[in-house]
């Protein structure tokens, strides 16, 4: 008896069920009562938001009673699905089937609320004695699950005991899986394909492009392959599902009470590819995977979603003078300052694309004298309509240095300023480059004087071009007065 007291809270209590008859049973469980699974899909199709959002159509065929009230059990759906999105009909007999009541049923089976549900319940507690080499079985109640299972055997009371617990059966409120059951009125009795369409959380789609760079000259070359990236948390699996992208920002009404905060493929040429066929829809865009896959549960998949090696690519060195620079005198140069380099394209059929490009992440490479790629920089784009420019921001020069020196700063009356720079552009590559230089200009302004050839590029924006030769040096001076 001293051996059935033994407290061992770190002891698991291991639930082994006698007789599973309720729930589990993948049968019709009355006359009145059936349920559905997997083995009943004839086809499933899933459409991928970029917003972390799937719509699920999942079509079973299914031999329906004539009833008035039909409870049908619809298993192994998403359990991230949002439960208000759900709707039933019958593809084949619309008319025949009626929908009286559907419920979402969420409350899992699990060893401790199966516990919870036998509390002041008769179970049993096995054991094996190890002294006596015996097997002894207990009867008796079991009492609490809070911090702990506590039990009545007799007169005495057990606190954690080792063992197992072995319940007669599974209470009917428990279920294994999430489940949708809709109460049906169906005045069918032949064979019916129904069709479960819900919306389901926890399943998004991005796109990872990989941009290879052999040179850049006049006339370049690269090549770009896109990926599609599902990433599956939704609590389901779809198997040879028909897939479906769509690329936009869909707005969605949020209760205020649920408000929460690439393996390169080939560096060589390649065959323009695209595994999917796009199309407009509302304001968005839509694109289909030509043949089924299987999306697994906790699964993240790709899909080649186009290549190319036509893509006609330039480079761009770029410096952005700030706004702080104007409001004040500046008695030491600003040295050291680099330009960003800029890899640019156009969406058009010209450069084998032409196609809507949604929002992603691109990985730029570019080939070494040995032939091999190596990383230099990435950048994201926004969903990119046929025929827009693309421009990556992939890092800064190494080789080409900034140095901006303010030569004089008078104020001529008022709010009205006059203000000279002298900009240093230092190369030392064994090449020339061009450099754009875009300088924030403030208030109302105009150029008085200037070494090189500019442009109002925006309101507040004075746009240079300023060629730099081989280990060379350029200085762009201008003059502007401005009144704040």
């Amino acid at each position: 008896m001293e051996e059935m007291n033994t407290m061992n809270r770190g002891t698991a209590v291991t639930c082994v069920v006698a007789c599973m008859v309720v729930l589990l049973a993948a049968c019709v469980v009355g006359a009145e009562e059936l349920r559905t699974t997997l083995d009943e899909q004839e086809a499933v199709s899933v459409t991928v938001y970029n917003a972390g959002l799937g719509l699920v159509r999942d079509t079973r065929r299914l031999q329906l009673p004539v009833s008035d009230e039909l409870r049908l059990q619809f298993m192994d759906v998403a359990s991230r699905i949002i439960p208000t999105s759900v709707h039933i009909r019958s593809v084949t007999a619309p008319e025949a089937l009626e929908v009286l009541e559907q419920n979402y049923e969420y409350d899992l089976l699990s060893p401790h609320k199966l516990m919870e549900k036998y509390v002041g319940r008769p179970v049993k507690l096995i054991r094996h004695n190890e002294y006596t080499d015996r097997t002894e079985v207990k009867e008796g109640t079991l009492l609490s699950t809070n911090q702990g299972y506590i039990y009545r055997f007799g007169d005495e009371i057990y606190i954690n005991p080792e063992g197992q617990v072995v319940l007669p059966e599974i209470p009917p409120n428990l279920i294994a899986k999430p489940t949708l059951v809709w109460l049906l009125k169906n005045r069918r009795a032949a064979p019916q394909l129904i069709e479960a369409t819900y919306l389901t959380e926890g399943i998004r789609w991005e796109a990872d492009y990989v941009l290879v760079l052999s040179e850049l000259g006049a006339g370049s070359r690269a090549a770009l392959t896109c990926w599609v990236t599902v990433d599956n948390q939704s609590g389901a699996q779809y198997r040879n599902a028909t897939l479906k992208l769509v690329a936009g920002e869909i707005h969605r009404a949020v209760p205020r009470e649920r408000r929460r905060d690439m393996v390169l493929k080939a560096m060589g040429a390649a065959e323009e590819v695209s595994q999917f066929e796009e199309r407009a829809f509302f304001e968005y865009h839509i694109y289909s995977l030509k043949r089924p896959t299987t999306i697994k549960d906790k699964q993240t998949k790709q899909v080649l979603f186009h290549e190319t090696d036509r893509v006609a690519v330039e480079r761009l060195l770029r410096y952005t003078g700030g706004t702080g620079y104007w409001y004040a005198r500046w008695r030491q140069p600003v040295t050291n300052e680099r330009p960003v380099v800029l890899v640019k394209f156009m969406n058009s059929e010209d450069s084998g694309l032409g196609i809507p490009l949604p929002e992603g992440t691109v990985r730029v490479y570019m080939k070494d004298i040995d032939g091999t790629a190596q990383f230099v920089g990435e950048d994201r784009i926004k969903h990119t309509p046929r025929d827009e420019k693309v421009e990556l921001e992939v890092g800064k020069a190494f080789d080409v240095v900034v140095e901006r020196r303010q030569t004089d700063w008078r104020k001529i009356g008022g709010d009205v300023f006059q203000i000279e720079w002298e900009i240093t552009f230092r190369n030392h590559k064994d090449e020339a480059v061009e450099i754009e230089v875009l300088e924030s200009v403030p208030g109302d302004w105009m150029v008085l004087k200037a070494s090189h050839e500019y442009e109002k590029y925006t309101a507040n924006t004075l746009r240079f071009i300023v060629p730099v030769e081989a280990n060379g040096t350029a200085v762009l001076r201008y003059r502007v007065q401005f009144t704040r």
